[in-house]
């Protein structure tokens, strides 16, 4: 088993499922360390040393510890009901939502919507929306009003990794990106 493998299956249990390897998650989202490797290690290989390195080197910033690396969370993504502690911010102008484009028709009926998740997640950037795109087929690119948005009392967050969350987009503020 390598480390993505690891890594995924901790984003699993962090995000959506403590209770697969009997742990719990504070109302703030954070694991016990020793913890959290004690019940990872019965299916993964895993120590501290190599929890410091998926934390250290995935791409996504998917995690953080605290200042004293006892505790960890995931940065964002959760279905099951945290307050990560996201600090509302001003949204640029524009962000972007990357989606495949069986989702389309959905979206463009309903707007943007977090389904299993807590919150939609959007870029800065249609690089980064066109790369999750693709992970759900042939990738679509929503450009997000989201200053407008912003403007008419919607609140934006920013997680530490520099993703946007917000609860819902209404269609009114979406439209296809022309990339």
């Amino acid at each position: 088993m390598n480390n993505k493998e690891t890594s995924k299956y901790i984003s699993l249990i962090l995000r959506h499922k403590p209770d697969v390897i009997g742990i719990t998650l504070d109302e703030h989202g954070w694991a016990n360390v020793d913890e959290l490797i004690a019940g990872v290690s019965k299916t993964h290989p895993i120590n501290m040393e190599i929890l410091e390195q998926i934390v250290a080197e995935d791409e996504k910033q998917r995690y953080s510890f605290n200042e004293d690396k006892t505790l960890i969370r995931a940065n964002q993504g959760h279905s099951i009901p945290v307050d990560v502690e996201l600090e509302e911010k001003e949204p640029p102008e524009i962000l972007f939502h990357g989606t495949g484009e069986k989702y389309v028709d959905s979206i463009n009926k309903s707007g943007l919507i977090p389904k299993s998740r807590l919150y939609v997640h959007l870029s800065s950037n249609e690089e980064t929306a066109y790369k999750v795109g693709t992970r759900h087929g042939k990738p679509v690119i929503y450009k997000v009003k989201s200053k407008e948005m912003y403007r008419d009392g919607y609140k934006f967050f920013c997680s530490v990794n520099g993703v946007w969350l917000t609860k819902a987009v209404p269609v009114r503020y979406i439209e296809i990106s022309g990339m």
